[in-house]
């Protein structure tokens, strides 16, 4: 072993015993040698004599690079030396009298030598090595080693060069261009010859040989001649391979491969409806009911489903009578064996089931009526749908108990079921009435043989059920048929033995509420829908994913059918008494807290329920009290006692008292601000009594952001429910909410202000200047660090916090603006802060990336100058604001924000904000008169002087949009006059 050999196998090792200094020598020494005049005859005799397979597979890899990189400067000479060593050891023949070892080597070594052969194919065939495809058949005599040499150099010819399913830069796909003429021109028919002889030699003696060549060719058919395939000697050899049972299966699945790849060849629609109905290729359909995993029938099925897709786009694409007769003709005949295929075999992954399925429907939607073996056609499909949505058993336990498995199944059949469910709507379309039968029989099917055994095959059925309710409008479902009573009979009705799997269930659920509207217009399916949604298959269902979506959807249903219900109310309320109770029990502390949303829907239909007019107001106070006593009770016995609780005790009851609140949030909801201020004040006296409690838990726990969070939101909810009423619990709870100053705390708190200002207006004016100036005090010394906001630390999360802050506060301040309540920045007690206000809305005015954001401010600087300023020159409202506005406001906004390139005309939101901008204008000339115009001309409009009359002519004119598209115009002319820079200002 010489030095070169050692450095390639030790720059080859991947033991990790050498030493990597010393690997990292033997790379380096290994590219020298590369870069060396003597390197080819130097790999060549490496070859010849070396059997270590590094060796060889660093010498041909060095050559293919040499070759890529040098062809063009090496000399004849040396061409030729490696085309005829090359070609020599590819042949089995001796250079220089020695027999080349290398078809003795590996697989991989003789695919590299194939990549060297195609490699010196790029560049000389056919202009110099015209012969190279020609002269090696004579070899294939030789037997299976050379035959095997040739197939893989067509392989690599097709990898390399040829086969388009490989991105190719434009030269690539002119040299094969090139290659591919010459050899259709030259050695094509040759070659097909070859391997027709190579198949009818080796088929019963080395079938192996024969799956080679076969694979091989099966790549060629898409671009030679297909006469050389399609004629009286090759196709009836290739099903004789597929038919013969004695011959192995690879043979026979490699020659099924080739009539596909036949199959598949584009042409012309005709001259393709005529092949494929020559094949009779209802020869092989018996095969796919033999065993369905093998590799034959896996290409059987390809074969079939293939030729299937080619008979139907030729239904398409063939424009006479005779021949769409042929295609349709063809396609009930190989329909039944595809729909087997679909249903029992391995799919080919490029074959679309849908795809075809779909493109099969769509030629029906033209036909006015089905005939017979459609509409069985349309029953396969449905089977086919049936079969493809359903769940296999082997996830079930993964499925029900919601494992990493089971999510991932789940939403991959989430996701592969969309596809299939609209081709369902598209068969339910052109054949409305197979359709529902379908289902119908299905869910019969499912219910007649329910056990614990087939809960997919139901899961399968209601999911078609409830696929078919999507398709229906909500008329069709009022109006119903009898059919589709006969089928939501059976759903209320039935008791699947498989309901506790939670799939089952939860689908059941969910087609109930699918058909509400069918059950709104027939209430004597109500009792049905009840039981089913408040026994173990819904509410009390002992999976918690199940029973959580129970809750909702009955809660839905509830908002639904309300007034029906009223009858119920007693039922209901009984039924769910159970759940209640986890609530309202005094033994919350001895239970684990769930999640603290657990129980909101039940509530809320329980509020939705007893809060109808319809309910007696003895009733409904019954009902309420008995929910909101023994909730505030616990309330109250736990803030008495919190002082005494340890740490441990305190989360305990901190969760169950969040639970509390969420559940009594929620009741409310059913409770209109007409019934319980109008109608029924003593209802609205429960509810003031119960929020009077609630804002007990700010004194008693006010550092639990949880709880003022719960809180918070009891109080919106209480502000819509009690309206004005609702203001003398105001003053305490805004005064223990602002006891804390976090950012997150202050945006809830702000959002609460601007409900209140939204609702009652100027009414809250004396609430709002009681608090402003504690929140402007704290507001803007938690913003200081994002007044610019582009700084650079947006990643953290204080700096999250203290934007969104920001942001709310431009609401907030734009609300109390636009509602009549600028007054509250004038008290004596804000006025401290209007400095700093002014300079924020002018900053953000001109620079907030947030262009929606900008536009506030701007609004708000117009409805300021409304509220502030007078026509007359007299008295000042606001002292120092109007020159405040002429001098810096409407240059730094209207002109010089808008100069700057930044701002974009070509965005909608910018022209939007434009349009403020030019409305300000507009109101400052009516407030200000020529004060304002004469400086804001003077600042803006430096030459020529025109331009300055126009805007004036203009602005003093009653056409806000001629305005606008002038001041535009004008700002684009100024922007080029002063090359994008503001040296004027």
């Amino acid at each position: 072993m010489d030095d070169v050999e050692k450095a390639i196998l030790i720059s080859f090792d991947e033991s990790g015993a050498i030493d990597s200094e010393l690997k990292l020598q033997a790379v380096n020494f290994c590219q020298k040698i590369k870069e060396t005049p003597s390197i080819c005859s130097l790999c060549i005799e490496k070859l010849c004599f070396c059997k270590l397979v590094q060796v060889q597979f660093w010498c041909l890899q060095a050559l293919q690079e040499v070759i890529r990189v040098k062809y063009g400067s090496m000399s004849l000479e040396e061409k030729n030396f490696i085309r005829k060593s090359i070609f020599s050891m590819a042949c089995l023949e001796g250079i220089n009298d020695k027999m080349c070892v290398v078809l003795d080597s590996p697989a991989f070594i003789k695919n590299k030598l194939s990549q060297v052969l195609v490699t010196l194919i790029y560049f000389e065939y056919p202009l110099i090595w015209s012969s190279v495809f020609v002269d090696f058949l004579p070899h294939l005599s030789k037997g299976a080693v050379v035959i095997d040499m040739f197939s893989r150099l067509l392989n690599a010819l097709d990898d390399e060069l040829v086969s388009m399913d490989y991105p190719r830069t434009a030269e690539e796909v002119a040299v094969a261009g090139r290659v591919k003429d010459a050899m259709r021109n030259q050695c094509v028919p040759q070659i097909v010859r070859a391997w027709y002889d190579i198949v009818s030699m080796y088929r019963n003696t080395d079938p192996e040989t024969c799956v080679t060549v076969l694979d091989c060719m099966r790549r060629y058919v898409s671009w030679i001649d297909i006469g050389l395939i399609v004629n009286d000697a090759f196709i009836p050899l290739l099903f004789e391979l597929i038919l013969v049972d004695g011959l192995s299966e690879q043979l026979r699945a490699a020659a099924a491969g080739c009539v596909l790849a036949v199959v598949s060849k584009r042409m012309d629609a005709h001259s393709k409806l005529s092949l494929l109905k020559s094949l009779q290729i209802s020869r092989v359909f018996g095969l796919v009911s033999d065993d369905n995993d093998s590799d034959l029938v896996s290409a059987i099925a390809a074969l079939i489903t293939g030729y299937a897709v080619e008979v139907l786009e030729c239904s398409k694409r063939v424009n006479t009578e005779d021949a769409k007769v042929i295609s349709m003709e063809l396609l009930d005949e190989v329909l039944p064996t595809v729909f087997y295929v679909m249903q029992n075999c391995e799919m080919d992954a490029a074959f679309s089931i849908v795809q075809f399925l779909s493109g099969y429907v769509a030629t029906m939607k033209t036909h006015s009526s089905l005939q017979e073996n459609q509409m069985l056609h349309i029953s396969q499909i449905l089977e086919v749908i049936r079969t493809q949505i359903r769940y296999d058993p082997m996830y079930r336990n993964n499925l029900d108990m919601v494992d990493m498995i089971g999510v991932e199944e789940e939403s991959r059949m989430l996701e592969f079921r969309k596809d299939l469910f609209v081709l369902l709507r598209n068969v339910g379309r052109v054949a409305p009435e197979v359709t529902r039968i379908f289902i119908r029989n299905s869910l019969a099917s499912a219910i007649s043989s329910s056990s614990d055994k087939n809960a997919e095959e139901v899961e399968a059925a209601l999911s078609l059920l409830y696929a078919l309710g999507e398709t229906m409008s909500d008329e069709a479902m009022r109006v119903g048929n009898g059919l589709l009573s006969e089928l939501v009979t059976n759903l209320l009705s039935t008791r699947f033995p498989c309901h506790s799997n939670r799939l089952v269930a939860l689908v059941y659920l969910e087609t109930i509420a699918r058909y509400m509207k069918f059950i709104q217009e027939n209430v004597q399916y109500i009792p049905l829908v009840l039981a089913a949604f408040l026994d173990e298959r819904g509410i009390h269902h002992p999976n918690i994913y199940v029973s959580r979506r129970a809750s909702y959807l009955f809660m839905r249903i509830v908002k639904l059918l309300k007034s029906k219900l009223v009858p119920f109310i007693e039922t209901i309320l009984q039924s769910l008494q159970d759940v209640v109770a986890r609530f309202t029990s005094m033994n919350l502390a001895s239970r684990e807290p769930a999640g603290s949303e657990d129980g909101a829907y039940v509530f809320e239909a329980i509020g939705l329920l007893i809060g109808m007019e319809d309910v007696s107001l003895e009733k409904q106070s019954d009902y309420l009290s008995s929910l909101l006593t023994p909730l505030c009770q616990q309330v109250e016995v736990t803030l008495m006692n919190a002082k005494a609780l340890n740490p441990d005790e305190s989360s305990l009851q901190i969760a169950n008292i969040q639970q509390i609140i969420v559940a009594i949030n929620a009741l409310s909801k059913g409770f209109s601000e007409r019934l319980v201020t109008s109608s029924r004040p003593a209802i609205g006296h429960m509810f003031k009594q119960t929020l009077d409690v609630l804002l007990q838990i700010l004194v008693v726990f006010p550092k639990v952001e949880p709880l003022r969070t719960k809180v918070l939101s009891f109080i919106h909810r209480m502000v819509d429910t009690l309206g004005a009423s609702v203001f003398p619990y105001l003053p305490k709870a805004l005064e223990q909410l602002l006891a804390e100053s976090e950012p997150k705390e202050m945006v809830g708190f702000l959002l609460l202000l601007n409900q209140l200002i939204c609702k009652f207006s100027t009414l809250v004016r004396d609430i709002l200047e009681e608090v402003f100036p504690t929140i402007a005090g704290r507001v803007f010394s938690a913003i200081q660090r994002v007044v610019d906001s582009s700084v650079t630390e947006t990643n953290t999360e204080e700096i999250r916090e203290l934007q969104e802050l920001q942001k709310t506060l431009y609401t907030f301040l734009h609300v109390i603006a636009t509602h009549d309540l600028s007054s509250v920045f004038l008290s004596p007690r804000s006025r401290d802060y209007l400095t700093s206000i002014m300079q924020l809305l002018l900053h953000t005015s001109c620079h907030h990336k947030d262009i929606v954001t900008r536009k506030a401010c701007v609004q708000i600087f117009i409805k300021l100058i409304k509220d502030w300023c007078a026509k007359s020159s007299g008295e000042e409202k606001v002292p120092g604001f109007k020159s405040f506005i002429i001098e810096t406001f409407a240059t730094n906004c209207c002109l010089y924000s808008v100069l700057d390139k930044s701002f974009e005309f070509g965005d909608a939101n910018t022209l939007v904000l434009f349009g403020e901008i030019v409305l300000a204008q507009k109101v400052m000339y009516e407030k200000f008169g020529d004060d304002f115009l004469v400086h804001f001309v003077s600042k803006g409009f430096p030459s020529p002087q025109n331009l300055a009359e126009q805007y004036c002519q203009k602005l003093k004119g009653n056409d806000i949009k001629a305005l606008r598209s002038y001041y535009q115009s004008l700002i684009e002319h100024l922007r080029v006059q002063q090359n994008g820079s503001l040296v004027f200002r």
